[in-house]
């Protein structure tokens, strides 16, 4: 006789028992059981550059198809060293600052389990990327959540300064930022480099939309601040900048004490990256400046597209700077909720966007706000307004 289901739940761990499966992965899902158009998960619907593919071919069949140094083929980690020194006048030593991880989403959560420890507590900003409070979860630690407040998505130095106790091991910094699109200045990462130093905190900066930036705006790195050097995690990934998500080639950079805990981990969650894409990421990066400079302006030019379309179809969207994501008000719509909205679009209007109280931690948060992705050709844009005309 099979086991009754309520008996099962002691089969369950209780670090799994706070979260839920990504609602992005739920709502690519639903597009594609409805037929709709995506605008909910944020990977591109066009062709990666030809010159990466032409890459990943060659290196397969020059036979890089065994396991590379777990944490990354040499010349992929030199490749990565080369790219920071040329774009940043950052040195990082190759043998014992750089790890290659299964992209950011393994970069991340190796650098948490890494760092902290059961009981520690971690910043985390709201609204956030939802695989940050299923991170914190899983290493046991708390978090701290210091509100963006809209409609420019900035925060409250005294509201951060009061989330950092004596038990703070780390702030998760994501800029640009997903889902708002905010990119933080270099002033106000001083305000938060100044806590880090105070109460002697790191901070792990998911910098995977470093080139998606607008507006004049230049991306500033934490690690570039002075003292902060020595106490930063830097977690970054191939998949948004060369639109290779499937890839899953991403890397951390860290301080050599930090980065040997840091490959303890990696090595046991996923052994190493694959290894044929590594030496096509050396290809990857060492694209000159000029593809950086059309990836910014490709992008801003969508940013501009999707804006007037949510206008003309009844939202409120918020501009970002960075990223390629849209947060919009549905007030104006009269549905009880987020998530009542995004299910009627996904199901009757045919077009697939993320309810944004997912990126909050109470669902109260993001009742009246959704998020849209741009990262798509203008063909699939024009195809969403056409259907958003029915709401």
């Amino acid at each position: 006789m099979a086991t009754p289901i309520a008996a099962r739940d002691r089969f369950r761990s209780r670090r799994t028992a706070g979260f839920t499966e990504s609602v992005i992965r739920e709502m690519t899902r639903l597009a594609v059981r409805h037929g709709a158009v995506n605008l909910a998960q944020g990977f591109p619907d066009f062709a990666a550059p030809d010159i990466l593919k032409q890459a990943a071919k060659d290196a397969i069949d020059a036979e890089f198809n065994q396991y590379a140094i777990t944490w990354g083929a040499k010349p992929f980690r030199d490749a990565i060293a080369a790219k920071y020194r040329r774009t940043y006048g950052l040195e990082f030593d190759p043998e014992r600052e750089i790890t290659v991880c299964c992209g950011s989403t393994e970069g991340m959560i190796a650098s948490l389990l890494a760092v902290t420890n059961p009981g520690e507590e971690i910043v985390v900003f709201e609204p956030y990327y939802e695989n940050y409070q299923p991170d914190a979860l899983l290493c046991g630690a708390e978090r701290r959540l210091v509100p963006l407040h809209a409609p420019d998505w900035t925060f409250d130095p005294e509201e951060l300064r009061r989330a950092f106790t004596s038990r703070t091991k780390a702030i998760i910094l994501n800029s640009p930022n997903n889902p708002t699109g905010r990119v933080f200045s270099r002033e106000e990462l001083e305000v938060i480099a100044a806590l880090c130093r105070e109460f002697d905190v790191l901070a792990i900066t998911d910098e995977i939309y470093e080139h998606i930036i607008f507006d004049g705006m230049r991306h500033v790195s934490m690690i570039e601040l002075e003292g902060m050097r020595n106490r930063t995690i830097v977690v970054n990934s191939m998949s948004k900048t060369y639109s290779v998500t499937g890839w899953r080639v991403g890397w951390v950079l860290a301080s050599p004490d930090l980065t040997d805990s840091i490959r303890k981990v990696h090595d046991f969650l996923t052994v190493g990256a694959a290894a044929p894409l590594q030496h096509a990421g050396v290809v990857a990066l060492s694209m000159p400046d000029s593809y950086y400079e059309e990836l910014a302006a490709t992008y801003a030019a969508k940013r501009d597209h999707i804006l007037g379309m949510l206008e003309r179809t009844g939202f409120r969207p918020f501009r970002p700077s960075g990223a390629y994501y849209v947060m919009a008000d549905i007030s104006g719509f009269g549905f009880s909720g987020d998530r009542e909205f995004a299910r009627h679009l996904v199901e009757t209007v045919g077009v697939a966007v993320v309810p944004g109280s997912s990126f909050f931690e109470e669902t109260s948060g993001g009742s009246q706000l959704v998020r849209f992705c741009f990262c798509k050709k203008y063909e699939t844009l024009k195809a969403a307004e056409e259907r958003l005309q029915k709401i």
